[in-house]
């Protein structure tokens, strides 16, 4: 019995010994790094994480300061008079910009926006709502002012893209591709079309040097001309680098309008070698007054006449790239 304690209480000292140096080696081992794959994999976890967490909607901030959490993937978008933009990246608004009671729209555009329905340039509300939008895109300040912001916040995130009645389209463009997440898609078409345009000017330039042009626009017996820096006069006279008429410049110093008022007396002096002609009033008889005879244009037969439905009237990369074209058609030979 004695020899049979003995070795019993041998055994129980040796496995306390194991059991104490089993201890000190896990306190004096420090924990082993993570290799390349398992810290490659915590990090795609917390990638995941965070798409989860902010899986459905976007944060943008727009002109006027507003964080505006918009849906990552907007199907159902309203963006009045921009649709110019929208249409440029790819996207099909499920209502487009129109006048007088529908019968005027952005006729340009008709290719990619054809049996879209149209909704009033002022955006009624009751309009607006019927279209169930998840995103809705406001030209300018002007267009939410007096409470209108928060009422058509109401409706669906409402992303304000310039503060001006009058934006630089460039700006425009972006901050519009900016809500969608699709910076690099306007990159590419602003530089395909900043490419098109320098191989325009050269060619136009070589063809008519430096003579004068100017656009007008007649409606309902009353001439419009273009201002220097907006609509089609900043294409003709900042990107294709064509030689500005003096009446352009004078009216252009008084106007924020894109198109103003000019009357036969002004006419008179308006020395311009060449006239693009947006005409929406076929059959007019100021057409006939000497006044208009007599620009120096008119006497040449350097009239280039388009219709109200041309690009002429707007701006934007598309309606841009299109006058480019009617330039060319027009000034080269």
């Amino acid at each position: 019995m004695k020899a049979y304690r003995k070795s019993w209480l041998i055994c129980l000292a040796a496995a306390f010994l194991l059991l104490l140096a089993a201890c000190g080696n896990d306190e004096d081992t420090e924990p082993a790094e993570p290799s390349a794959d398992e810290n490659e994999a915590a990090e795609d976890q917390s990638a995941d994480d965070t798409e989860t967490e902010n899986e459905g909607t976007r944060t943008v901030t727009d002109a006027m300061g507003h964080e505006v959490e918009v849906p990552a993937n907007p199907e159902r978008v309203i963006g009045s008079y921009l649709e110019d933009y929208l249409v440029a990246l790819g996207i099909t608004p499920v209502a487009q910009w129109s006048v007088r009671n529908g019968d005027d729209i952005q006729d340009y555009l008709q290719d990619d926006l054809e049996g879209i329905p149209t909704i009033p340039s002022e955006l009624p509300y009751e309009a607006v709502t019927s279209f169930e939008p998840d995103l809705l895109l406001m030209d300018s300040a002007s267009m939410v002012e007096d409470n209108k912001y928060e009422q058509y916040n109401k409706i669906a995130p409402t992303f304000v893209v310039g503060t001006e009645e009058n934006n630089d389209w460039r700006e425009e463009f972006k901050m519009v591709a900016e809500v969608f997440g699709m910076e690099e898609k306007a990159e590419e078409v602003t530089a395909e079309y900043d490419t098109k345009a320098e191989a325009a000017k050269e060619q136009i330039q070589e063809a008519i040097g430096d003579e004068s042009v100017a656009a007008l626009w007649l409606f309902a017996d009353t001439f419009y001309i273009v201002s220097e820096n907006l609509s089609s006069g900043d294409l003709l006279y900042n990107e294709l680098g064509l030689t500005t008429p003096s009446v352009v410049s004078e009216i252009s110093e008084t106007t924020t309008a894109n198109w103003s008022e000019i009357s036969l007396e002004k006419l008179a002096e308006l020395e311009a070698d060449h006239i693009i002609l947006v005409n929406s009033d076929n059959g007019s008889s100021v057409l006939e007054d000497p006044i208009w005879q007599n620009i120096p244009a008119v006497q040449n037969d350097n009239i280039y006449e388009f219709d109200q439905g041309s690009s002429w009237l707007y701006t934007g990369p598309i309606a841009n790239s299109q006058m480019i074209d009617g330039a060319l058609e027009s000034l080269v030979e």
